[in-house]
C-alpha cells in the first residue's frame, strides 16, 4: 500500500509540474539581474529577454538587483516560488561566491535550478606593445630572467581577472606579484604606461587598447580560439595544459522548479540563442551562444564551483 501510495503522489506531482507547464507563463516573468545596469550580465539579460519573451509568448521584466558581489539578487530567485517566474541570470561570480563567501544565506547547488547556459566570453592575456614577450612561454621565462616576480594587475581580490591569474599560477608554478585595482579599467591604463607585466582582461575591456595598438594579445583563456581573434594561441596551446577559462552567463530559476517548466523555459532559451539578430546582438559583446540541457549546466557549474574553490583556497583570496 505504502509502494503505491509513493507512485501516486509520484504521478500526482508530475501531473500538477505538466499542469503548471502548459499554462506558464501565467504572469510577466521577473528577470533578476543581480548586477547594476550597464555591466555585462544586464547588456547579456536584455538581448536575451526580448527574444525569449516572444518565444515563450509572455513579458519579461528585468529586476536589477546588484550588491555583494551579486549575492543580493541571487538570493531572492533561490527565496522565490518554484513557478518559473522568476528567473536569474548569472555569471562565474556564481561559482566563486560558493566559496569565496563563506556564510551565504542560500546554497548554491541546492537552492537554484539550472536552465541552461548562455553564452561564454573569451578572455586574453595581454601584454603592452613595448613588452618584449611575444608568447606566454616568453613572458614567463622573462620573470625567470629578471629574478623577480611578474606584476600582474586585476579588478579587485577576488575578480575573475585575479582569479583567472591565480589558477594560471598554480600551473606554471610561476612567481606572480598581484597587484589589485578597483575595476579592470584602471590596470589596462597602468599596464600600457609599463608599471605592469600584463593582465588577464575580458575583450571588451581590452578592445580600445588593442585597437589602438598599445597592447598585444599572447593567448585566449578559452578551450577553442577566439573567432575574433583566429591568430591568438589558446592557453593550451601556448603550454598551459588544462587552462580553460571564459567569462561564461547562465540562466537558472528557484531550486524545485518543476521539471516541465525548466524545459520549457530551457527550450525557449534554445531556440531565442539561435536567432540572428539575438546571435549578432550578443557577438558585439564577444559573447558566444552556448546554449546546453539543463542537466549539462548543472554538471558544469558544480565543476566550476569546485575548480574555483580550489584556485581560491591556493590563493588565499577572501572577500572584501
Amino acid at each position: 500500500m505504502t509502494g503505491r501510495r509513493h507512485l501516486l503522489l509520484i504521478f500526482a506531482a508530475c501531473s500538477a509540474g505538466a499542469a503548471l507547464a502548459q499554462a506558464y507563463p501565467s504572469r510577466p516573468i521577473r528577470f533578476v539581474v543581480p548586477f547594476p545596469p550597464g555591466g555585462g550580465n544586464d547588456i547579456v539579460g536584455r538581448i536575451v529577454a526580448k527574444n525569449l519573451a516572444d518565444v515563450l509568448g509572455g513579458q519579461i521584466v528585468i529586476d536589477n538587483r546588484g550588491g555583494a558581489g551579486g549575492t543580493i539578487g541571487t538570493e531572492i530567485v533561490a527565496r522565490s516560488a518554484p513557478d518559473g517566474h522568476t528567473l536569474l541570470i548569472n555569471n562565474i561570480s556564481l561559482a566563486v561566491n560558493a566559496t569565496l563567501i563563506p556564510k551565504l544565506s542560500y546554497d548554491t547547488v541546492k537552492d537554484l535550478e539550472p536552465v541552461s547556459l548562455i553564452g561564454r566570453q573569451p578572455n586574453l592575456l595581454v601584454v603592452a606593445t613595448a613588452s618584449p614577450a611575444k608568447s606566454v612561454r616568453e613572458l614567463i621565462e622573462l620573470g625567470r630572467a629578471k629574478g623577480q616576480p611578474l606584476n600582474y594587475g586585476s579588478g579587485g581580490v577576488g575578480t575573475a581577472s585575479h582569479l583567472a591569474t591565480e589558477y594560471m599560477k598554480l600551473i606554471t608554478r610561476a612567481e606572480l606579484v598581484h597587484v589589485p585595482y578597483k575595476g579592470l579599467a584602471p590596470a589596462v591604463v597602468d599596464l600600457v604606461a609599463g608599471r605592469l607585466d600584463f593582465i588577464i582582461s575580458t575583450v571588451a575591456t581590452a578592445l580600445p587598447q588593442l585597437k589602438a595598438g598599445r597592447l598585444r594579445p599572447l593567448a585566449v583563456t578559452t578551450p577553442a580560439r577566439s573567432a575574433s581573434y583566429p591568430d591568438v594561441p589558446t592557453m593550451n596551446e601556448a603550454g598551459l595544459k588544462g587552462y580553460e577559462f571564459d567569462t561564461w552567463y547562465g540562466l537558472l530559476a528557484a531550486g524545485r522548479t518543476p521539471p516541465p517548466v525548466v524545459y520549457r523555459v530551457n527550450r525557449a532559451l534554445v531556440e531565442t540563442l539561435a536567432a540572428p539578430a539575438v546571435v549578432e546582438q550578443l557577438a558585439l559583446q564577444g559573447v558566444e551562444p552556448s546554449p546546453s540541457s539543463p542537466k549539462q549546466f548543472s554538471t558544469y557549474l558544480r565543476a566550476e564551483i569546485a575548480k574555483w574553490a580550489k584556485v581560491i583556497k591556493a590563493s588565499g583570496a577572501t572577500a572584501e
